[in-house]
């Protein structure tokens, strides 16, 4: 007998969920699912297409004691689950690049992964070590890519760690704590949840943006952006 038929169930709900929609994952997994998301996103070059900014947000929003929807979750189950999975992930993916290197990024096909790692790069060449490891976590794709990539450069470890947690946890418990604030400041908010969600995802990307056009406007053969000393 095929697992499929062994726990019809189970397939029938793993089918219905949509890895990328914010909604579903919260309402198959709970906060479960905000651990296991931004564990993938933040330590498996894989997960660099996850949606982290609005499962965040839209996990706190569903938190709140003013919204009506068949899905309500716990706000410290997120914000545990948001906090491990993502520190955990981070420090995973800065393993496993210390231990491939750039072979691993190499070997992948995927545009959006090499872009996010030459913006990583520009990010640690720009800001130093510490900076670029905070911001990172907001712009989507790098801080997919940044981790490995900090491990594969020899960012000492301890550096990393520290910084990591930092911007860990003010990505994290801001982006949950916005949605909850709001959710619970605003009646019924979680019948405007799609609009919502795409203006995060809007706002997430709008540094993106701004380094691409930034990067389109420097004249031809000018020298990039020179390391801080120190970094």
């Amino acid at each position: 007998m095929s697992a499929a038929a062994a726990f019809p169930q189970v397939t029938a709900m793993v089918q219905a969920v949509n890895v990328l929609d914010a909604g579903s994952l919260l309402a198959a997994f709970g906060a479960l699912g905000v651990a296991v998301v931004l564990f993938a996103e933040t330590g498996l070059l894989i997960g660099f297409f996850l949606p982290g900014d609005s499962l965040l947000f839209t996990a706190g929003l569903l938190c709140a004691p003013g919204t009506t929807g068949a899905v309500h979750l716990a706000l410290p189950q997120v914000l545990t689950a948001a906090a491990v999975g993502t520190l955990a992930g981070s420090q995973t993916g800065y393993w496993i690049g210390r231990r491939g290197g750039r072979a691993l990024l190499v070997r992948s096909r995927a545009r959006r992964l090499h872009e996010g790692a030459a913006r990583a790069e520009g990010f640690l060449a720009r800001y130093g070590h510490a900076k670029a490891i905070v911001l990172a976590r907001f712009v989507p794709v790098v801080r997919t890519v940044l981790n490995p990539l900090a491990g594969a450069l020899g960012v000492p470890a301890r550096t990393f760690a520290l910084w990591q947690i930092a911007g860990g946890l003010l990505w994290t418990l801001g982006l949950t704590l916005a949605g909850y604030a709001l959710g619970a400041s605003v009646p019924n908010v979680d019948r405007y949840l799609l609009p919502l969600v795409a203006l995060v995802v809007l706002v997430s990307l709008a540094p993106l943006a701004v380094e691409l056009l930034r990067v389109r406007r420097r004249p031809e053969g000018a020298p990039g952006p020179t390391p801080p000393p120190g970094a």
